[in-house]
């Protein structure tokens, strides 16, 4: 399997653990404030046998591995990489769009992963101008109904970007009322995120952020975790 690249230890990217972070080309999405923007059309062209030599090496040592993108669910060796991964003893987190619901139920199923980020990008009626494509809403509805009873530790997450605002955030939580954790993080501005949107765009306020946190915890019952201010 080809990969993207890796980040040999990262304490941020898997909660409560020091991680590997692996990521995978290919995303069927283009969201235009990805970070990630050259792993969107490349798959990259390092072998996976690479990383897998790193996690031998380091086990005992490392305590985790990330699998993230990209959107690792479109690629079809996934399920044979985390295999070989698991086989180490490595616990594994996925962080997914959420736009293949049956293979994360697969990925469950198998006992391939252990902790599941599913990035919950705008209202569902507001998808579509946030990520750039078309996109069947349903398959993000039952990516979160499937998360949320599979008996794993997950979290959503939306990243608070300016084409989004406070009636929005509320709308997701209401979208994803019943799980334990909804994560809220700041957008981080680059100029060329302008000139890929189309319009001049400014990061919100950490105070407006705070404040549709209030908000949200009116009513959601589970934890909220701010990120990034």
């Amino acid at each position: 399997m080809k990969i993207a690249g890796y980040i040999k230890n990262s304490l941020i990217d898997y909660p409560s653990h020091i991680a590997c972070a692996v990521f995978l080309g290919g995303c069927n999405f283009d969201c235009w404030y990805c970070h990630n923007r050259p792993y969107i059309t490349t798959h990259g062209d390092m072998q996976s046998d690479e990383v897998l030599e790193f996690l031998k090496k380091r086990v005992g040592l490392i305590e985790g591995v990330v699998i993230s993108g990209g959107e690792p669910t479109l690629n079809s060796e996934l399920p044979d990489f985390l295999k070989e991964v698991k086989a180490l003893g490595y616990p594994v987190k996925l962080d997914t769009n959420g736009s293949k619901p049956k293979v994360l139920k697969s990925l469950i199923a198998d006992k391939l992963i252990n902790y599941i980020a599913m990035d919950y990008k705008a209202p569902l009626e507001k998808y579509k101008q946030n990520v750039l494509v078309d996109i069947d809403t349903q398959d993000i509805t039952k990516s979160v109904e499937i998360i949320i009873n599979s008996g794993l530790d997950y979290e959503f997450r939306t990243t608070f970007v300016p084409t989004l605002d406070q009636d929005d955030i509320i709308k997701i939580a209401h979208e994803i009322k019943e799980s334990k954790r909804y994560c809220l993080q700041q957008y981080r501005h680059e100029e060329e995120y302008c000139k890929i949107l189309g319009q001049s765009v400014t990061p919100h306020s950490a105070d407006y952020i705070r404040q549709t946190a209030q908000k949200l915890k009116e009513f959601y019952q589970g934890e909220l975790i701010i990120r990034g201010l």
